[in-house]
């Protein structure tokens, strides 16, 4: 009934907003009062705002914000990168943002030679790479910025440095379980190259997996099945990966903690001294931990470059799965090939530039919304991520609009533009890891990254933010009809998501909302510092990620011609932030939270007795003296989760109607986030801290949910597990007696 009703609900609004009785796309305002107002004492003041906000950010704007930052390369710490930063200051300042340019000294490498050659097992030349990117024949079909010479050389951010020669071994995705499966053939991987395709998880998963195996080397190449003409038809005719196009990026171990490597909790700021710095940042045990650097060489390639040393792999046919889209039979090898690898990388430490704009808040600017998007990109980075730059300028834009006339917010908004994401998260993690306890009490993180690849708004976020973000997409208008939530509601259910996780299925959605694992500068803000957060992108078919031809050429062809996704996205971030600030009582939704907790709770206790580990609901632990595996008791955990989903049910009611208390309501709902933190922070990975949402350890970008007992539970260490329990347990009472609290 629920469902039909919200149906019918925005069928009607749909009418309203039918194109007979409303503006063009671009410039269409919603005219029905927009949903939201829980935590409002009255939200017709905030509802009139907020329609003055939605007719500011301009599409045609927009799309020339975008050729600006995307006219040069601007890879992280380069000339062109400071530039980059000059000019979204200067956007900042025009709204007027208290602005500053915020630098950091990180160690970054750039490629000073990467070269990689092949050979079949008669000694003949196979392929000399990597080949240059390039489409089209000369002055014909070609892409209009390919032919830059700044644009750097593939290579991996993180990769060491080397020079090695050896035998090849297909390892398809470079899982865990692709390992096991070549170490059940007795494929031995010491001293090998190992190659495999993007796809499913991390690639520095990839490669710390095959260094763990012994490999030398690892080869990483974009298959046509993946994000090439297998999809449709590849660029420049369609928006798919063409046969040169190599996918960069960081194979840093952002599983054990992202940012500086050198300076895993500790702001890297150009004055700290070298003394509190980690010296061996390439090798293990550093300073009593891990570090995140790989010790072996890592190469992207296209499928142009791979294609003959998959032709010429012999040995055992591949398993099924493992074959691509070439059109040829896959073989693991290790016969048929060898290949000589050169990875002579230049490791300095490096500026880098974050941009902050600030508005101080009005009744509460101790309690800041934080606002982001990274500006540096591999090579221009028209979708990754200058449309979300493009995006939240805007969304300045329309801010600064109110600001000119008067308006403030009720709490501080912070507007934050990141340098060196894409080389490990680096400009954010550094700035929460300088503010320390200050983020305490900033009410919520908005992240935008990928804004904008085609019409699909999604979206990301912690339970207490998932109804939030509905209600927003709910106000905003979509440049087809109605709302954004309308377009939203109306997208096939099994639509693949942007994030995915192994949370189970929520019953009952009108939308959607995933869960947050990392790849994008929401990760430190969530599963370091406790901050509540979202994450919300337009998607569609993008082949180009992280290549050259991820430009301005390739959005206005397959993208989003007339720039009016990032005038949607630029309105939708910035209700998100003014809404948020000033809300008379926060909108965090734990009754959403608790529910998923639970949920989260008894798929693990049901995966723990699937695996013979004995779960139970009672006291123990105890002893089965058929496995002498502990028996997990769940018991603890479940209690505590539900005495936060009874604390929540009575917060909620306050914050429905928010008249009494409001400082010490606030103060109950945001310490309740940060009482999810570990003191202890996730086991072999301290850096993480959240005891409800981290990225895998062996996925990398996807969520686990409830991560220390369910990666002790896949580990079969039922002693971890049992002691993972009792820290959620104590987690979930810490929330639950912050909310109870507010009472």
């Amino acid at each position: 009934m629920m469902k039909l009703r919200t149906r019918f609900t925005f069928a009607l609004f749909a009418a309203i907003l039918a194109p007979s009785s409303r503006p063009s796309p671009a410039q269409a305002v919603p005219q029905a009062v927009p949903q939201g107002s829980f935590g409002f004492i009255d939200f017709n003041a905030e509802a009139k705002l907020e329609q003055k906000f939605l007719a500011v950010p301009d599409a045609k704007l927009a799309g020339e914000e975008l050729k600006t930052l995307t006219i040069e390369p601007h890879l992280a710490a380069t000339p062109e990168d400071h530039r980059t930063a000059e000019y979204v200051a200067s956007k900042f300042r025009a709204a007027g943002l208290d602005t500053q340019i915020v630098p950091y000294r990180v160690l970054l490498n750039q490629p000073k030679v990467v070269r990689v050659e092949a050979w079949d097992e008669a000694g003949h030349p196979l392929m000399s790479g990597p080949t240059r990117e390039h489409v089209g024949s000369e002055g014909k079909g070609g892409d209009p910025q390919q032919d830059d010479p700044r644009i750097v050389m593939p290579f991996n951010s993180s990769s060491g440095s080397g020079d090695v020669t050896g035998q090849v071994v297909y390892a398809n995705y470079c899982r865990l379980e692709d390992f096991d499966s070549l170490a059940s053939q007795h494929i031995d991987l010491h001293g090998k190259i190992v190659l495999c395709r993007y796809g499913t998880n991390f690639r520095g998963v990839k490669v710390y997996l095959a260094e763990q195996r012994g490999a030398v080397g690892v080869l990483i190449y974009s298959d046509p099945q993946d994000d090439g003409y297998y999809k449709g038809d590849a660029y420049p005719k369609g928006p798919w990966r063409p046969d040169t196009s190599v996918q960069r990026g960081s194979v840093q171990y952002l599983f054990r903690y992202p940012g500086d490597p050198e300076t895993p909790g500790v702001a890297s700021t150009p004055d700290l001294p070298d003394s509190a710095r980690l010296k061996n940042f390439t090798g293990q045990n550093v300073n009593g931990s891990d570090g995140n650097q790989p010790r072996i060489i890592s190469i992207p390639l296209s499928y142009h470059d791979a294609e003959p040393i998959l032709r010429a792999l012999k040995g055992p046919g591949v398993p099924q799965g493992w074959q691509g889209a070439l059109a040829f039979r896959y073989h693991l090898g290790p016969a048929g090939v060898k290949v000589h690898l050169v990875s002579q990388q230049d490791y300095q430490r490096r500026l880098i530039w974050d941009v902050i704009g600030k508005i101080e808040g009005a009744a509460d600017p101790d309690s800041p919304v934080i606002v982001g998007n990274h500006r540096d990109a591999w090579v221009y980075g028209a979708v990754d991520p200058s449309s979300g730059t493009a995006a939240m300028l805007e969304a300045v834009h329309g801010i600064g609009a109110l600001l000119h006339q008067g308006w403030r917010p009720r709490r501080t908004i912070i507007f934050c533009s990141w340098d060196a994401e894409e080389e490990g998260l680096i400009g954010s993690t550094e700035w929460v890891e300088q503010q320390g306890r200050t983020l305490d009490r900033a009410v919520a993180y908005f992240n935008v990254d990928v804004a904008v690849s085609g019409p699909n708004f999604s979206a990301s976020a912690v339970p207490s933010l998932k109804e939030f973000i509905r209600n927003i997409a709910r106000s905003v208008p979509s440049p087809v009809n109605g709302s954004v939530f309308l377009q939203w509601h109306l997208r096939p259910a099994d639509e693949e998501e942007h994030h995915q996780s192994n949370a189970p299925p929520i019953e009952n959605e009108d939308v959607h909302v995933g869960d947050l694992g990392s790849g994008s500068d929401f990760t430190p803000f969530l599963q370091h510092a406790g901050v509540p957060a979202t994450d919300i992108s337009s998607e569609g078919p993008y082949g180009v990620y992280h290549s050259a031809f991820d430009d301005m050429a390739w959005y206005r062809q397959n993208a989003d011609p007339d720039f009016v996704y990032l005038q949607e996205m630029a309105r939708v971030l910035g209700l998100e932030a003014m809404r948020m600030a000033d809300a008379d009582a926060l909108p965090y939704d734990y009754v959403a939270y608790a529910r998923e907790i639970t949920a989260y709770i008894a798929a693990a206790k049901r995966k723990a007795a699937d695996y013979g580990l004995d779960a139970r609901s009672n006291p123990g632990p105890k002893t089965d003296p058929n496995t002498s595996l502990a028996s997990l008791d769940f018991g603890p955990a479940e209690s505590a989760a539900s005495h936060l989903a009874a604390a929540a049910q009575r917060v909620h009611a306050l914050q429905a109607a928010p008249y009494g208390n409001l400082v010490l309501l606030n103060l109950a709902l945001r310490q309740a986030e940060t009482a999810l933190l570990s003191p202890a922070g996730l086991p072999g990975r301290p850096w993480y801290r959240h005891t409800i949402y981290a990225p895998g350890a062996l996925t990398g970008y996807a969520a686990v949910v409830i991560p220390g007992v369910n990666e002790a539970i896949d580990s079969r260490n039922s002693a971890l597990a049992a002691q993972q329990l009792t820290e959620l347990a104590e987690a979930l009472d810490r929330a639950a007696r912050a909310l109870s609290a507010a009472h």
